[in-house]
């Protein structure tokens, strides 16, 4: 019980460096989460709408794959 809570912790502090390391990396990042080609953004005179459409297909599809990857074992 306690050596699946410390691998538990493990886990997460790893996800969250390795979170942290790309949120530090994203600037120079080549590929701009959304801004990408298939976002939709519309501007009006006093507003602007945006729906990242194909950032949020392309974090689900990544997510996904993760999960599924995690899960196999």
């Amino acid at each position: 019980m306690i050596s699946q809570l410390g691998r538990s912790l493990m886990i997460l502090g790893i996800a969250l460096f390795l979170a942290g390391l790309l949120l530090y990396l994203f600037p120079r990042l080549p590929l701009r989460l959304g801004r990408l080609p298939g976002d939709i953004v519309i501007r009006g005179r006093n507003s602007v709408f945006y729906f990242p459409l194909m950032t949020s297909l392309l974090l689900s599809l990544l997510f996904s794959v993760l999960l599924w990857l995690f899960r196999r074992r």
